[in-house]
């Protein structure tokens, strides 16, 4: 029952829904934050234990030993990226150009952590995952789970290609949706690798949370040093 209902809210949530939510984009952490707290318990209510979904504070310090780890490895990449400045056009997003820094901060400290980690960490390597795992093998709730979570990065895509002028006529675009897809479809079977490993959703959370807020900080920081020295 709860996966029938969570499968189609999460594939329209992100695609559909919560861009459109009144106050946007204030609202956009407050709404996300809500929705992990109702699906944590609509989670127990469904008989989910803490341990199912990756909860279970005794696993605390394996997820910390894992997921920092994996955040060190992410970080150092980004620092590598930035001292090479042929590598440095990749980490570009015109989205973070234009961000102050009161914004960027905001962005880094608030709405990627609550707004994006917590709530996409608690619906996919939490809940889904723990609910799929009841009904398929735990590869299938695997590749589900991941699948799920490549479509729910479709409008998202879409919202970054117009922002760096990469549109395209109707079929690139497509393609470039798909393989942005692919790619975080791919992510989310390495962090439900992680969740599986640890036995912790904080293992995956920490390499979530440095990918998005070390790669924003990295993009505003590759934009200034590609700027024209006055």
């Amino acid at each position: 029952m709860l996966t029938g209902v969570l499968l189609p809210v999460l594939l329209a949530w992100n695609n559909l829904l919560v861009h459109r939510l009144p106050g946007r984009p204030g609202s956009y952490v407050v709404a996300n934050v809500a929705a992990a707290g109702v699906l944590l318990a609509a989670a127990r209510a469904a008989g989910l234990s803490w341990a199912e979904l990756g909860l279970d504070r005794r696993r605390l310090a394996p997820g910390a030993r894992w997921g920092g780890g994996c955040a060190a490895a992410v970080a150092a990449g980004y620092a590598v990226a930035l001292a090479l400045p042929a590598l440095r056009p990749l980490l570009a997003d015109g989205r973070v150009a234009r961000l102050d820094a009161a914004e960027l901060a905001g962005q880094a400290l608030v709405r990627i952590p609550l707004g994006t980690v917590l709530w996409e960490e608690v619906a996919f390597r939490g809940v889904l995952l723990a609910a799929l795992a009841r009904l398929l093998p735990r590869a299938g709730a695997v590749g589900v789970s991941a699948a799920v979570f490549g479509l729910w990065h479709v409008r998202p895509t879409l919202g970054a290609l117009a922002a760096n002028d990469l549109a395209g006529p109707p079929l690139a675009r497509a393609g470039a949706v798909l393989l942005a897809c692919l790619a975080t479809a791919a992510a989310g079977v390495l962090f439900a690798a992680l969740r599986e490993r640890s036995g912790s959703l904080l293992a995956p959370a920490l390499l979530h949370l440095a990918t998005n807020s070390l790669g924003l900080l990295a993009a505003a920081t590759a934009h200034r040093l590609g700027q024209p020295v006055p």
